[in-house]
């Protein structure tokens, strides 16, 4: 598991966020409150999460 600080704003950024990464069929939660995205699985999977938002044009720390 991975915790991933997402600067999302919004519901509408959690809705875009949500959606790139379940195209990427990944296992996930997302907070709002707290500005996070979860990554349950391998590091592949986490670099997946980052590459996804990236794309989307959210930056991942």
């Amino acid at each position: 598991m991975k915790v991933l600080h997402v600067d999302m704003k919004c519901e509408m950024c959690v809705k875009r966020v949500t959606k790139a990464l379940n195209e990427q069929n990944l296992d996930f939660s997302v907070s709002l409150a707290d500005k996070t995205v979860t990554v349950n699985g391998a590091e592949e999977d986490v670099r997946k999460a980052v590459e996804a938002l990236d794309a989307i044009g959210f930056e991942a720390k």
